[in-house]
């Protein structure tokens, strides 16, 4: 998986949101917000170029204090919620 082109992590009002830029925003229109710990976990993803559930898992668990499973399904969790969106390939 990779982050697509075009969308960023910006701080808006002092949220973290998944914003579209350029040909990005065209389709996109809208924000997602992010918690920090997914803020975070969307700057391992790009700081990856390509990553996969269990490369940002074990990135999850060397930052924060989560066993393998929980941290597998969170990133489970979020990397779906963000291909629902279209920000991810």
């Amino acid at each position: 998986m990779k982050i697509k082109k075009g969308f960023v992590l910006r701080e808006v009002c002092g949220e973290n949101v998944i914003v579209g830029e350029g040909l990005g925003a065209i389709n996109f229109g809208k924000l997602l917000a992010l918690n920090e710990t997914a803020a975070w976990l969307w700057k391992q993803a790009v700081a990856s170029g390509d990553f996969t559930i269990d490369s940002l898992a074990e990135k999850l668990c060397e930052e924060y204090d989560v066993t393998k499973e929980q941290a597998k399904a969170d990133v489970t969790d979020m990397t779906a919620e963000w291909q629902k969106v279209g920000v991810i390939e």
